[in-house]
């Protein structure tokens, strides 16, 4: 009885299974949170550039047929094509020449305007959703400008 018990525990048959099932999961876990985080990074990096060109679109340009507000909204989303942001995530404020603060809207020539967007990202990975409130990540992104005095 113990030359087979000690035989059984000398076998190796089955131990790169169970290798692998204990490899797997910390392999997976790992990998898509790699995905997790780098889609983090490139919605951030997304945010940033696009509300960087709206604001430059409201500071060069006067409007074509729509508010300002709604042509800025239109540059961030086509500058953002893989991201939907909605209106509501969109805020507009200026300061005219000589005031002490922001107020609402996009200003017109000779103002600073301020373009700010909040948006929330879903994460993906269920095992690291809980590590983040409601398992998203919320980022403000701003981008403040002075208009130019002459639209084109």
């Amino acid at each position: 009885m113990t030359r087979r018990l000690i035989a059984r525990l000398r076998d190796a048959r089955g131990a790169t299974l169970v290798e692998a099932a204990i490899v797997t999961p910390l392999l997976l876990l790992l990998t898509f949170s790699i995905v997790d985080f780098s889609s983090l990074f490139y919605c951030y990096l997304s945010l940033e550039s696009g509300v960087s060109q709206a604001t430059r679109l409201n500071v060069t340009s006067g409007t074509s047929g729509s508010t300002r507000e709604d042509a800025i909204r239109a540059a961030m989303r086509s500058a953002t094509p893989t991201l939907t942001i909605p209106d509501s995530a969109f805020s507009f404020s200026h300061m005219a020449a000589g005031a002490g603060g922001f107020t609402g809207g996009a200003g017109g020539p000779g103002d600073v305007s301020r373009v700010t967007v909040d948006y929330d990202w879903q994460l993906m990975t269920p095992l690291i959703r809980p590590f983040f409130t409601n398992g998203t990540v919320h980022f403000t992104v701003t981008s403040t400008m002075k208009n130019e005095t002459q639209f084109k």
